[in-house]
């Protein structure tokens, strides 16, 4: 749409304040009552107002969320100790192998899940031919449940009811035998 100048009747764009041709000033046809329009629309727009229970309602809600989400991505007991046990076994790889004494050598420590923890011996200079299986139930194992009663550095296993594994291979790598005990075993 153009603006007619009314000094020297030049066309304007309608949206040029003065002429082109003459810089007469441009009477305002459109602009003027476009602005009172767009101040008549904001005018009928009702102002909002704070509604408390709409507010209260998010808070609330939030807030369930935030406990519900704790309670569901919150690790459970049972795996800290689970990582607490793979700690251990990763302290207790750096020393190793280590001699236990002049038959067996600790190869490694292994955290399994489930709250077991498993040590792998080895047995220096025998063959799985050379054990003998009852014999080593007969008067090994039941020291081996002792100790694990008893002795003070497994007092945190005891207390977290930990399963210890004792798991044998001869100096070939053949399987010889497991001793597990149990926390019911040692509970007394």
């Amino acid at each position: 749409m153009k603006t007619i100048c009314s000094n020297c009747e030049a066309e304007n764009d309608a949206n040029s304040k003065y002429c082109s041709v003459c810089g007469f000033k441009l009477p305002l046809q459109e602009n003027e009552a476009v602005v009172p329009s767009i101040e008549k629309k904001k005018a009928d727009k009702p102002e909002r107002k704070f509604n408390l229970k709409t507010f209260l309602g998010f808070v609330v809600g939030f807030i369930v969320m935030f406990f519900l989400t704790q309670f569901l991505f919150k690790p459970s007991s049972d795996s800290t100790i689970d990582k607490q046990l793979v700690e251990a076994a990763n302290q207790m790889n750096k020393n190793c192998p280590m001699n236990v004494d002049q038959n067996t050598t600790l190869k490694n420590a292994v955290a399994l899940p489930n709250k077991t923890f498993q040590y792998n011996y080895v047995l220096v200079g025998i063959t799985k031919a050379d054990v003998k299986i009852d014999t080593v139930r007969k008067y090994i194992f039941p020291r081996i449940l002792e100790d694990v009663r008893n002795n003070p550095q497994l007092k945190s296993f005891r207390d977290n009811k930990v399963t210890i594994k004792y798991n044998y291979t001869d100096s070939n790598g053949a399987f010889v035998t497991e001793y597990i005990v149990k926390p019911e075993m040692y509970e007394n």
